[in-house]
């Protein structure tokens, strides 16, 4: 494997992504820092010896080993003078990293070790070969992004999970959950099940986190998304129904109009004038 360096752009997805990646043959000292990274950063010992610093600590690392380095953490680390390491590297950026990382236990143990068989290491080596794609590499890296994450949360998963942040990710897993679905019919019990919760539960921890029961919420982000197709669009109202998980068009108006105070065909010609000509296939 050649030395190699690739930075991605970061505007294609704001969730989660891998902004670098790469591999570096080190000379003897070789080192970095002190100094604060922007995103997270995992390198991976392929053979050789080095030490990392960060937090106060000092590691001594070698071939197999692995260190994560936090956004807005001071680190340091240098290749040892007569054994001194190759590593490859993967960055990561996005506003739901840091969720995805509460998911392991590496945020308290930034130092681990992977198995010569492990699917992690894969990982590494699938970043080079995408490294060289000419076409739709965003898709491919943020294929192997996920597929890190799961295993990363698999095989470190976090142990000490606090009750309150256990029940924090069972609201924002719920919230997941009809952000992906809120298109079709499905009922709570839905979600309660793919939770392992019974509905109650949900009910009493969703609404005291986010100060609407589950149907409350589902029903305001339903009405959120039509309302986003009204002015956007020029869908009639039977077709925007449907897309937002009502097939019966008459109760989605009556619905509208008691959440938004206007039929759905006023809301349109009040917000979006340039669609009050359309013809309409329902009657508000």
């Amino acid at each position: 494997m050649k030395d190699y360096i690739f930075s991605n752009d970061f505007s294609r997805n704001l969730d989660a992504m891998i902004y670098t990646c790469g591999y570096e043959t080190c000379i003897p000292g070789h080192s970095y820092g002190p100094a604060i990274r922007s995103g997270y950063m995992i390198h991976y010992i392929l053979k050789g010896k080095g030490i990392y610093k960060t937090n106060g600590k000092i590691y001594q690392l070698s071939e197999g080993d692995a260190f994560l380095i936090k956004p807005d953490t001071l680190i340091y680390y240098e290749a040892d003078h007569h054994h001194p390491w190759s590593y490859t590297w993967i960055g990561f950026q996005g506003i739901k990293m840091r969720q995805y990382f509460e998911r392991t236990s590496l945020l308290e143990h930034p130092c681990f070790h992977y198995d010569k068989d492990d699917r992690v290491r894969l990982c590494h080596e699938k970043m080079y070969e995408a490294y060289h794609l000419t076409q739709n590499r965003d898709l491919i890296l943020n294929s192997i992004l996920y597929e890190y994450l799961y295993l990363l949360a698999t095989k470190y998963p976090q142990e000490n999970i606090s009750p309150e942040a256990k029940k924090r990710s069972y609201v924002e897993d719920s919230l997941q959950y009809i952000e992906n679905n809120y298109d079709h019919s499905f009922s709570i019990q839905e979600i309660a099940d793919s939770l392992g919760l019974e509905r109650t539960y949900l009910y009493r921890l969703f609404k005291k986190v986010t100060g609407f029961s589950p149907q409350e919420y589902l029903l305001d982000y339903r009405i959120r998304k039509a309302c986003e197709l009204l002015q956007n669009t020029d869908l009639p109202i039977v077709q925007i129904a449907r897309s937002v998980g009502y097939e019966d068009s008459l109760y989605f108006s009556r619905l509208f109009k008691q959440h938004m105070k206007f039929p759905p065909s006023s809301y349109r010609q009040k917000n979006f004038p340039a669609c009050s000509d359309m013809p309409d296939y329902n009657n508000d």
